[in-house]
């Protein structure tokens, strides 16, 4: 008999006051761990790193070359809409 067979063996044998004072409880710890949630595993999303890993590697992959801090600064400035230095 599993752990979850015997528990609901015992728990049908008590008195319905019982039984209800087993739910309590129950409703209890599982307010008391809110890390025991279940979170599905689609939406859990991927950490900002691995989104920016993930883009660079399929830059790197289309052989598009990456940018140098001058280009960097260049894409910056002309996204911002400022006027570049001289």
């Amino acid at each position: 008999m599993t752990q979850e067979q015997d528990l609901l063996v015992r728990w049908r044998s008590l008195p319905s006051e019982q039984q209800q004072t087993v739910l309590d409880f129950i409703q209890f710890l599982h307010t008391k761990r809110p890390s025991a949630t279940v979170v599905p595993a689609a939406a859990v999303q991927p950490s900002l790193g691995d989104r920016l890993r993930n883009l660079r590697s399929q830059i790197v992959a289309s052989g598009e070359p990456l940018l140098n801090q001058a280009a960097l600064e260049q894409e910056l400035t002309s996204r911002r809409g400022s006027i570049e230095p001289d």
